[in-house]
């Protein structure tokens, strides 16, 4: 049985053909890889703003960490030393701009204003101290007296 399709004029054909058929499967593997790309492209630049996040957060605690050894220097160890007390209220809370987060520094600066009879003050510094500590125990004391003399 003689076979009339396959006769040498047609092999160019088939040729195309299989031609045709290797660059369909070609550009869907090269179509895969390029959505594979996509995706890689995408995690890198996630990875990457994640990265950045992380930089500006660790700059931003370095700083916090440099105004607080700063207002200790400045301030704080000024304000424990200092004989007028309304002086020293003025060196915490000077301080405590820098270092808002300092809870020695508010429970030092709530003993100062309790002792001046400012309670309301007092108690308001002794809160700030056990809300960045609340294990505080002397904060709590401290506050405890504070709303016994209101």
């Amino acid at each position: 049985m003689k076979r009339a399709w396959l006769t040498p004029s047609f092999i160019p054909v088939l040729f195309l053909a299989c031609t045709f058929f290797l660059a369909a499967c070609n550009s869907e593997v090269l179509e895969k890889q390029a959505e594979q790309l996509k995706q890689q492209e995408a995690e890198i630049a996630r990875q990457r703003k994640e990265i950045d996040e992380l930089t500006a957060g660790q700059k931003i605690e370095a700083q916090k960490r440099r105004d607080c050894n700063r207002a200790f220097r400045e301030y704080f160890e000024k304000a424990q030393a200092a004989a007028d007390r309304e002086k020293g209220i003025a060196l915490y809370r000077d301080g405590l701009g820098l270092c808002p987060d300092d809870e020695v520094a508010h429970y030092e600066l709530g003993k100062l204003l309790a002792d001046r009879a400012r309670y309301a003050e007092a108690e308001a510094e002794f809160q700030s101290a056990l809300k960045i500590n609340p294990d505080f125990v002397d904060a709590k004391k401290q506050l405890e007296d504070v709303r016994k003399k209101q």
